[in-house]
C-alpha cells in the first residue's frame, strides 16, 4: 500500500513539475528574455523619451514606447506632413496627420526574434495581391494593437517604420502562443 502512494504522490509531484513550466508567467518571462536578447545582439540604442517630429532617426536608434511593455518603435520614413494640390504645390500649413477611422492600407514584413527566423513577406503585390485594409483605431477589423500604436507614432501617410511587437499587443494568434515579432510597416491613407 504505502508503494502505490509513494509511486502516486512521484506522478503527481513529476505532473506538477511539467506543468509549471509552462506557465504564463514563465512564458512572459521568455519572452522579455527574447526581447532583451535581440536588442542587445543588434545593438540597438533605446531611448526613453518619444523623439520630436523633426528628429533625425539614427539606423538603430528604437523609442521604448512608455506604458506598453517591451514595444519599440523606429522611424524609417516620416512620410507626407504637408498637404499639396494637384499641381505640387502647399495647399496650406495644414499637416496630413492620420485620424481615428481613416482607411489605411498597409504593406508589412514579420519575422520572430529568433536567430534564422522565418519571415512572412506581404510587401509586394508578388507576395500577397491586395494589402490589409482596416480603418485606424479600429480594433475589430486589426486585432494588432501594436499597428496602431505605431501608426498613431508614424502620425502621417506613407510613412514607414519597424517595429518590436510584444504578444501582448500582437494579433490573437500571437497572444495566444507568446510569440514576440519584429515588424516592418508601411502605411497609406486610402480616400
Amino acid at each position: 500500500m504505502r508503494k502505490c502512494i509513494f509511486f502516486l504522490l512521484a506522478g503527481l509531484a513529476l505532473i506538477a513539475a511539467g506543468c509549471s513550466q509552462n506557465t504564463y508567467s514563465n512564458l512572459r518571462n521568455q519572452e522579455d528574455k527574447l526581447i532583451a536578447n535581440y536588442i542587445s545582439h543588434n545593438n540597438l540604442v533605446i531611448v526613453e523619451e518619444e523623439p520630436a517630429d523633426d528628429h533625425v532617426w539614427g539606423t538603430k536608434e528604437y523609442y521604448k514606447v512608455q506604458g506598453r511593455d517591451n514595444f519599440y518603435f523606429h522611424l524609417i520614413e516620416r512620410g507626407d506632413s504637408v498637404l499639396l494640390d494637384s499641381a505640387g504645390s502647399k495647399v496650406d500649413t495644414v499637416s496630413r496627420k492620420i485620424l481615428v477611422n481613416d482607411k489605411i492600407v498597409a504593406r508589412y514584413k514579420k519575422f520572430s526574434l529568433t536567430e534564422n527566423a522565418d519571415t512572412l513577406n506581404y510587401w509586394t503585390t508578388l507576395d500577397q495581391a491586395y494589402p490589409s485594409e482596416f480603418h485606424y483605431g479600429n480594433t475589430s477589423e486589426c486585432d494588432i494593437m501594436a499597428w496602431h500604436l505605431a501608426i498613431q507614432l508614424m502620425k502621417y501617410p506613407d510613412s514607414q517604420c519597424e517595429i518590436i511587437v510584444p504578444s501582448k499587443l500582437g494579433s490573437s494568434a500571437d497572444q495566444t502562443t507568446v510569440t514576440p515579432y519584429v515588424y516592418i510597416l508601411k502605411i497609406r491613407v486610402k480616400q
